[in-house]
């Protein structure tokens, strides 16, 4: 393993402090928390600089935290981009390379549109309007910080077309809706029903539930199509509820699912087994959380388990090297009668957490109640050790 550089080392270790937050690193949190309550303070204070009295009186104030802020997103914006090459899903690439993939995700766009205003202000376009959006998009920044907003849009785009029926379903029972109100109400109330787009006012914040009571019918007619309108409109309203909440669940579980699955199969004797049988073993997993710098395995101590990296960065001592590994690696022994189930060859001789990590693990009792319960699952993995 080649011996890192001092920029790779310092880069590291930021990467490590912006993207793995959690835990007892103190610079990492204050990183973190400084961030989110940068991005929350800026949130309130454009909401408030729209009351024309708050303006008036903190209206220095305001504009010190916006000169501040653009300030601080810049250099948040430039960081992210050097230490680019760091993360996981990039790491395979060329430092260019990986720093092009970035600037095109969906975080660095909104990281970007949040510094566009220090750009308009320096070439002296820094009083439009449009601008206010631009600043309020900071808000998405929190979503890097919320593993939960990260799901829910997931299931958003993978429940995408359902959602689109649902729109074109409201849109058509709108249409339909508006059209009856008018030929049963145009008469009695041409200002409102006279034609059918003035009916679809009535129609969408009828189906909505919104319901403001500026229009509504008056004779018997006009009031059973209301009625059937409004109950349609409890309906329209659940679709799209039920199918979003349904796959935010599954989403979550699915990640979870996902990231354990291919941790277990990086494991060559695991790889090997099938799906029911890998899933087997992830029932078994137990969660762990660990300091930096605490010692995971002691030097000379046998291997006694199996560790999986859920996030972090652990230090793991060979015979002759060191490797770092982090998230979605994995080290360790753990024994089969006579067959070992390790993680590197020979096991690694120490591991220590060199940033807040969380750990999955497979110990020895746990492997043997797994190997109790599922007799042939034991016998499957004896035949794989052997063959």
């Amino acid at each position: 393993m080649a011996a890192a550089t001092p920029e790779q080392g310092w880069r590291r270790q930021v990467h490590l402090w912006f993207d793995h937050g959690a835990g007892d690193d103190l610079v990492a949190t204050v990183i973190h928390r400084a961030l989110v309550a940068l991005i929350s303070a800026n949130v309130l204070a454009i909401v408030l600089e729209s009351v024309p009295t708050l303006a008036a009186r903190f209206g220095p104030g305001f504009d010190l935290l916006e000169r501040a802020s653009l300030a601080v997103f810049t250099l948040e914006y430039a960081i992210r981009i050097w230490i680019t090459p760091e993360h996981a899903r990039y790491r395979g690439l060329s430092a260019t390379r990986a720093r092009l993939d970035y600037l095109r995700s969906v975080p660095a766009i909104i990281d970007l549109l949040a510094i566009l205003p220090l750009a308009a202000s320096l070439i002296g376009f820094g009083e439009i309007r449009i601008l206010l959006l631009l600043r309020l998009l900071r808000f998405f920044k929190l979503g890097r910080y919320s593993p939960g907003m990260a799901s829910l849009a997931a299931a958003l785009a993978s429940e995408r077309k359902a959602l689109v029926a649902c729109f074109v379903i409201l849109m058509g029972v709108m249409l339909v809706a508006a059209s009856a109100m008018h030929l049963v109400e145009h008469e009695a109330q041409p200002d409102k029903f006279g034609t059918i787009p003035d009916a679809m006012w009535w129609a969408i914040i009828t189906l909505t539930t919104v319901g403001y009571g500026d229009v509504f019918p008056v004779t018997a007619a006009g009031k059973a199509v209301a009625a059937v309108t409004a109950v349609l409109g409890l309906v329209m309203l659940a679709l799209p509820v039920g199918i979003v909440a349904t796959a935010f669940a599954q989403e979550i579980h699915r990640r979870e699912f996902v990231v354990t699955w291919s941790m277990i199969a990086r494991v060559p004797l695991f790889g090997a087994l099938d799906a029911n049988e890998i899933a087997a073993v992830m029932q078994f997993l137990r969660a762990q959380t660990v300091r930096s710098g605490a010692v995971i395995m002691h030097q000379g101590e046998p291997g006694r388990a199996l560790y999986f990296i859920a996030s972090g960065e652990v230090e793991v001592a060979l015979a002759n090297s060191r490797d770092r590994l982090d998230e979605g690696h994995f080290f360790g022994e753990l024994q089969l009668d006579d067959i070992a189930i390790a993680s590197h060859s020979p096991c690694p001789q120490a591991a220590v957490a060199t940033a807040p990590s969380k750990l999955l693990v497979l110990d020895p009792i746990d492997f043997r109640a797994l190997t109790t319960r599922h007799p042939r699952l034991a016998e499957r993995i004896r035949t794989l050790a052997r063959g």
